[in-house]
């Protein structure tokens, strides 16, 4: 099945890639979760506008992307979220509330950049992976505590 990537896909592309992919994997994931349109002649003109976006928001130079995870290696950040008298939260940390607390904290980060690995569920101290550039990837520390 041949489709275009409209947000990106770890190991498979990035936005406005044209991959093949077996067809279940593309029906039943890619598709109803908007991460690719099928490939048409028509579908295949929007692939620039897409590239176009991308470029936009990607770090150009690996020198910022450097100094980016420097800023974002540099000490520890604090998410504030609910949690019971245990230490145990009412839910989890997410993608989101991550990306909300480093941009408090001065660095804008694209919610979909950051990999946590197990979802983060107890008050502590964690580390998640932020992939600034395609070469350049900062682990991010973070406290999670209980909100007041």
């Amino acid at each position: 099945m041949k489709l275009i990537l409209t947000n990106e896909v770890s190991n498979l592309g990035a936005p406005g890639d044209i991959v093949d992919v077996k067809d279940g994997f593309g029906r039943n994931y890619l598709l109803p979760r908007n991460f690719a349109i099928r490939w048409s002649k028509g579908a295949a003109k929007q692939v620039e506008s897409i590239k176009a976006g991308r470029d936009a928001r990607a770090v150009h130079d690996l020198d910022d992307a450097k100094a980016i995870k420097a800023r974002l290696e540099n000490g520890t950040t604090n998410v504030s979220v609910r949690a019971g008298d245990t230490g145990r939260l009412f839910g989890a940390v997410t993608v989101a509330d991550i990306a909300e607390a480093l941009k408090v904290a001065g660095v804008d980060v694209d919610k979909r950049r950051i990999e946590v690995g197990n979802p983060i569920k107890v008050v502590g101290a964690y580390s998640v992976s932020v992939r600034v550039h395609p070469e350049v990837s900062a682990q991010v520390k973070l406290n999670v505590i209980a909100a007041k």
